[in-house]
């Protein structure tokens, strides 16, 4: 069975992500990647598999970019470990930060790699989506309006 690794952020991320997870079923072994700081995910996983734990680069109170740019550091060493321990064949997430060393790490394994722009993005991408989109296997978007800003996209309509 193939494994399909699941990074979780807080909120609207985790919700839009775990309702693909549970529409596409057992059919996947799932592995889930939580950051650090996130206390609500775990809990509403609801197809299970092992949870692993890596450092967000980018907490909520994190105004500074230089920061979260020297945090992307151990949390790419991370994404690198974690990716060769969990050896999936797929990686699917839905924007938060640490996203953005997975998908490139993700990319050098040869992984392939599923990003979901958030259904809130309308008119503009997001930071991550803008990081991780050169190297994504399948960019979704959920509006028609954000081809303009991912033409190599595919609008896949809402998750919400």
């Amino acid at each position: 069975m193939k494994t399909v690794l699941v990074a979780l952020g807080m909120g609207g991320h985790t919700s839009q992500t775990l309702r693909l997870v549970d529409s596409l079923g057992p059919k996947y072994e799932y592995e889930y990647l939580i950051g650090h700081d996130d206390k609500t995910s775990a809990k509403k996983i609801k197809v299970p598999g092992k949870i692993h734990v890596m450092k967000n680069p980018r907490l909520m109170k994190d105004k500074s970019l230089l920061k979260v740019f020297f945090n992307m550091i151990p949390t790419t060493i991370q994404a690198f470990k974690i990716l060769k321990k969990s050896k999936p064949s797929a990686l699917i997430s839905a924007g938060p930060s640490m996203a953005i060393p997975l998908f490139w790490m993700a990319k050098i394994l040869g992984v392939k790699t599923i990003f979901i722009e958030s259904w809130v993005r309308v008119h503009y991408g997001s930071q991550t989506g803008k990081f991780v989109y050169p190297v994504a296997d399948l960019f979704l978007v959920q509006w028609p309006t954000m081809k303009k800003w991912y033409p190599k996209a595919v609008y896949a309509g809402r998750l919400s």
